[in-house]
């Protein structure tokens, strides 16, 4: 069977995270995705560390089945290939700084005027328009305008989340409105010109917070490990260690201190009878739960736990989740190729039953450059050219080929 978006081609202008992480998703569903990067060492994030045998975290996980052409777009000639690119393909996603893509000449107005059913996505820290437009966009800074960092953390310490949320959250809007717009251009024959802000899908993601904001006055309380509407949710003690613990109804209350914990009596305290009364009485609650787990040894009560139906879970570390059974279990892992060695990777998470996701290699800078200007009908001799005036940068572990 076919991959979806096979025939698809994406022409990416992109660095970082939130735009690679788009189109590497598009990528995996079989799109040909050609990122456009600096002659100069590339995408940014080939740079942020060698942790994978030489190569970028972030890069490998971000950049899996692109070709990747190095072009300097600060000439006319290496404007003009990312044009000519452009013009034959059916997506162009870009993530420079605001109005970068337009002074050189990628703008969606300019690129669409000519092949309308074109799909143009501009990604960007807060949108066109607007006092903060012109503002620096980083995944840290955007969770602190967004207010994420202000509702993420303990009472005393407010902290950023451990990964990239803001630039998850964009990227990932960004390949539904891709998928979205190739569904109306095959059905409707009409192209699109999207826009993606990293703030807006990030105060998007913040949800029940901001409805609790803006219906109390009151931004909802920093909880750590616990949840501002539901209780008992968190972390609590056992003789070897400590559990998470999330009720989030009546009847698993009744189950948790009844069939696990064996306290009957709980269940009828007036305090704790729904999840209303528990939250009003939380310290109470938390309390009386943990005097009991913390007779457990952690194994014994996850598995009692297991058994009444009650969520629950350890705090797993990385050294775990590369190892974890249920991934390993459903078979989740494979290996793609990157310029130094062949590394685990995780299948997408969304899977179709009668076809498995791409998962190509990830590229050294400018792998892909000559073949690509080839399928541009340049000759090697041209691109030779290119090369020697440095308007391009060729893979140098392929051999310049030479021709009369």
């Amino acid at each position: 069977m076919r991959l979806p978006l096979e025939g698809v081609t994406v022409v990416a202008v992109e660095q970082a995270v939130a735009a690679p992480l788009a189109t590497r998703q598009l990528a995996d569903l079989g799109a040909r995705v050609i990122k456009v990067e600096r002659r100069d060492g590339g995408d940014l994030s080939r740079g942020y560390d060698h942790v994978v045998d030489g190569t970028g975290a972030h890069f490998v996980w971000l950049n899996r089945g692109k070709e990747s052409v190095a072009v300097d777009l600060k000439t006319a000639e290496g404007r003009d290939i990312v044009r000519r690119l452009v013009d034959s393909a059916d997506v162009f996603v870009q993530n420079l700084a605001p109005g970068a893509a337009k002074r050189l000449g990628l703008g969606t107005d300019e690129l669409r005027s000519n092949h309308p059913e074109l799909i143009t996505v501009d990604l960007s820290g807060f949108g066109t328009g607007g006092p903060h437009e012109q503002r620096k966009a980083y995944d840290m800074l955007i969770q602190a305008e967004a207010g994420l960092i202000s509702i993420t953390g303990t009472p005393e310490t407010a902290v950023k989340t451990g990964i990239p949320t803001a630039d998850i959250a964009s990227g990932l809007y960004c390949a539904q409105a891709v998928l979205a717009a190739l569904l109306r251009r095959w059905r409707f024959g009409e192209g699109a010109s999207i826009e993606v802000s990293m703030l807006e899908a990030t105060v998007e993601w913040l949800g029940h917070a901001l409805y609790t904001q803006m219906f109390t006055e009151s931004a909802p309380p920093r909880m750590g490990l616990g949840h501002t509407s539901i209780a008992p949710y968190d972390a609590f003690p056992t003789r070897d260690g400590e559990v998470l613990i999330g009720v989030q109804n009546d009847r698993g209350w009744r189950s948790l201190v009844r069939d696990v914990l064996d306290a009957p009596e709980l269940a009828d305290d007036p305090r704790f009878v729904t999840n209303v009364d528990r939250v009003a009485h939380r310290a109470a609650c938390d309390a009386a739960v943990a005097s009991h787990t913390r007779r457990w040894a952690t194994d014994d009560l996850i598995t009692s736990l297991e058994a009444a139906g009650v969520p629950a879970a350890q705090v797993k570390q990385m050294s775990d989740v590369v190892s974890h059974p249920q991934l390993r279990a459903r078979g989740r892992w494979r290996e793609v190729a990157t310029e130094h060695s062949v590394v685990p990777a995780l299948l997408p998470p969304a899977t179709f039953s009668d076809v498995e996701a791409a998962m190509g290699a990830v590229p050294a800078l400018g792998e892909h450059t000559r073949t690509v200007l080839q399928g541009l009908g340049l000759r090697d001799q041209q691109i030779d050219e290119l090369v020697k005036h440095e308007i391009v940068t060729s893979d140098p572990r392929l051999p310049a080929l030479t021709s009369s």
